[in-house]
């Protein structure tokens, strides 16, 4: 038998240590969950995306009483990125999420099929998307790519 070991290396930081474009995108994130449609779940998420053109993007999940047909912030604003720069790479993702009746923000972490997205994205344009995810408690987790949350990541269809 052989023992496989993986590790990740996540970095917590305060809004303070946010350079200006994170604080931006984490704003745009912020403002766009208030637009969420999320009538069965009244759970708003917001997601901005910066592209390696400068253009920032923004989407909030998209509910449908036909679940699971609605679609998630992260899954809205990078479709919408590769249908309408399919030449610019996604380099940050700030996601973030809020209970509709709470004042303060939840925690939140891109579900499976977001996590496949933003892979699928990396693999795209061999390239590391940095997501930065906002903690109930204001800290933000900055994490240098996919691999730290999917790291055995399903790339692959080719046959043998």
């Amino acid at each position: 038998m052989k023992k496989i070991i993986l590790s990740s290396e996540i970095e917590e930081l305060s809004p303070e240590e946010l350079d200006h474009v994170e604080q931006t995108l984490l704003s745009r994130a912020q403002s766009v969950a208030k637009m969420a449609y999320s009538p069965y779940s009244d759970f708003n998420v917001g997601a901005a995306v910066l592209l390696e053109n400068g253009e920032v993007l923004q989407s909030s999940n998209q509910e449908n009483v036909s679940f699971p047909a609605g679609s998630c912030a992260e899954r809205l604003v990078l479709g919408y990125a590769g249908a309408n720069y399919p030449n610019s790479a996604p380099v940050m993702l700030a996601i973030v999420a809020k209970r509709a009746a709470d004042e303060s923000w939840a925690e939140v972490s891109p579900c499976g099929i977001c996590r496949q997205t933003i892979n699928e994205a990396e693999k795209r344009f061999g390239k590391a998307v940095t997501l930065l995810v906002l903690k109930a408690n204001g800290s933000i987790l900055r994490i240098k790519g996919i691999s730290p949350l999917l790291p055995l990541k399903f790339n692959d269809l080719k046959s043998g």
